[in-house]
């Protein structure tokens, strides 16, 4: 295995609840604590930025802003392989933002998906289970895009062939025209990327929900029924097939209306649908066999772990499941790991019983 990656230094401007903050970090395993509202969940954001270029927990660049300024800047330190990387996100006053390493920018953010790879788990990640099926999606393209870098090209193209499509649809619509062998040009290209897509999903899920459902019984020291299951519409007709077929209904409601881009992932629960039946415990277990499973994955294809960032997540867990949840994140991951909690005793007390190293910060 190579090193671990490591992040020695993060500096803030205008980012979020901060003004402008330098922040080293001495230990592998780090704690940052205090009340709600200091400014916790906002540091390890900007850690996700750093190695995926956008925020985990806002969907908008603008959001991020410092309240009455304009722009933000982010600044990491990062060590990797024996080498050291500065990593620069920018949002200038304008709305454009900018990525560099070392200095020298991306002309695509893409190029940098994977090479300073992180995973989170935090309390509102419960959405996967109870949202719609772009939750899970979104988090299987997250994954699948950090070690692949062929997929994550194919998801771009795919995403703006789209986004085309409908807009050709719309405009056939609107004017009563249609121009059929522009749609069939789009079609061609949509289909190539949908069906490498589906490949690649296909291929990848039938490693990745074995291991959940495997870590998930060692999490809940039982078989509780839990299963998993990939859902594509590519799975029973090609998409050639697909387009065919629905191409009227596509007409008429302005929109494409079948394809991997309405993929889900199914959870069940005793042959039941998992957000009815779970309990708040059983949610919890399934959750962090997610991102067990996630971090494993990542760590294989890489080679080396991901930075773990860990959102208070100790709340409503019993002692033991902390304690279990902590050994997996501190002892059999050898990365670097960040958490946040609101009680600096409570994180502590269980980071003293592992006897490890570790270094806590507090906030506010």
């Amino acid at each position: 295995m190579n090193a671990p990656l490591r992040l020695s230094s993060l500096h803030l401007f205008q980012f979020k609840s901060y003004a402008s903050q330098q922040i080293d970090f001495p230990s592998r395993i780090l704690g940052f604590c205090g009340p709600n509202g200091v400014g916790k969940t906002n540091l390890l954001d900007a850690i996700y930025y750093l190695c995926l270029t956008k925020g985990y927990f806002s969907r908008s660049d603008g959001s991020n802003v410092l309240f009455g300024h304009q722009g933000f800047r982010i600044e990491g330190v990062f060590e990797k392989e024996g080498r050291i990387f500065k990593i620069n996100v920018i949002l200038r006053e304008n709305g454009k933002k900018e990525l560099s390493v070392n200095g020298e920018a991306y002309s695509r953010f893409s190029d940098h998906i994977g090479k300073f790879p992180v995973v989170v788990v935090a309390p509102d990640d419960s959405v996967i289970f109870t949202g719609a099926s772009e939750e899970r999606r979104k988090w299987l393209d997250t994954l699948q895009s950090q070690i692949n870098p062929a997929y994550l090209h194919q998801l771009i193209r795919y995403n703006r062939l789209l986004t085309q499509r409908n807009s050709l649809l719309k405009q056939f619509f609107e004017s009563g025209r249609r121009d059929m062998g522009l749609l069939e040009v789009i079609d061609d290209q949509l289909i190539e990327s949908g069906q490498f897509i589906f490949t690649a999903r296909r291929d990848f899920l039938k490693i990745v929900l074995p291991e959940i459902e495997d870590v998930y019984k060692r999490l809940a020291g039982k078989d509780d029924g839990l299963r998993i299951s990939y859902e594509s519409q590519l799975s029973e007709r090609s998409f050639p097939e697909l387009l065919s077929l629905n191409r009227d209904r596509d007409f008429n409601s302005m929109r494409t209306t079948t394809g991997t881009h309405r993929d889900d992932i199914d959870f069940s629960l005793q042959d039941q649908p998992f957000r009815q039946l779970a309990s708040q415990g059983q949610r919890k277990t399934a959750l962090f066999a997610l991102k067990i499973a996630e971090f494993n994955m990542i760590q294989k294809y890489n080679g080396t772990p991901p930075l773990l960032l860990l959102d208070d997540v100790f709340e409503k867990l019993d002692e033991e499941r902390m304690q279990n949840l902590l050994h997996w994140a501190c002892i059999d991951n050898k990365g670097q790991v960040f958490l946040t909690d609101t009680h600096p005793e409570r994180l502590e007390t269980v980071l003293n019983k592992l006897s490890i190293d570790f270094h806590i910060q507090k906030l506010g």
